[in-house]
This record gives C-alpha cells, sequence and structure tokens, in this order.
C-alpha cells in the first residue's frame, strides 16, 4: 500500500489495514522460519508498511491534540 492510498482511508480501515498487517507478518515470519519463504524481501515489505500506517496514525492523533 502506497502511503497516499492509507491517508485516503477512514481511521477505521487504518486499524483494519494494521491488524491484518500484523498478522501477515506473523506468517512471514512463520513461512521463513520453517523455510517455506521464496520471497525474502517480503519481510522488510511488511514492516515498512506497518510503520507508514503507525505513521500515518501518528500524524492524525497529533492534529487531533493542536485543535
Amino acid at each position: 500500500m502506497r502511503i497516499h492510498e492509507a491517508r485516503a482511508l477512514s481511521e477505521e480501515d487504518i486499524k483494519k489495514e494494521l491488524e491484518s498487517s500484523y498478522k501477515e507478518l506473523m506468517s512471514v515470519r512463520f513461512r521463513l522460519a520453517t523455510r517455506q519463504l521464496n520471497d525474502t524481501s517480503q519481510l522488510p515489505k511488511v514492516r515498512r508498511n506497518i510503520a507508514r500506517i503507525k505513521t500515518i496514525m501518528h500524524e492524525r492523533e497529533l492534529t487531533r491534540s493542536k485543535e
């Protein structure tokens, strides 16, 4: 997910996306541990996606506190 796509999501959709990203991260880690992961670059991609989502959530929290 790109940053501009994530910023367009509602608050609830962002939380759902974060939850699904954490599930995907767990799945990727499990596949890595059992040597079933073919694309090793998938782990950093999922972690970056989680970081993007958390950044957007933090930005929104800061804008709400300033108002």
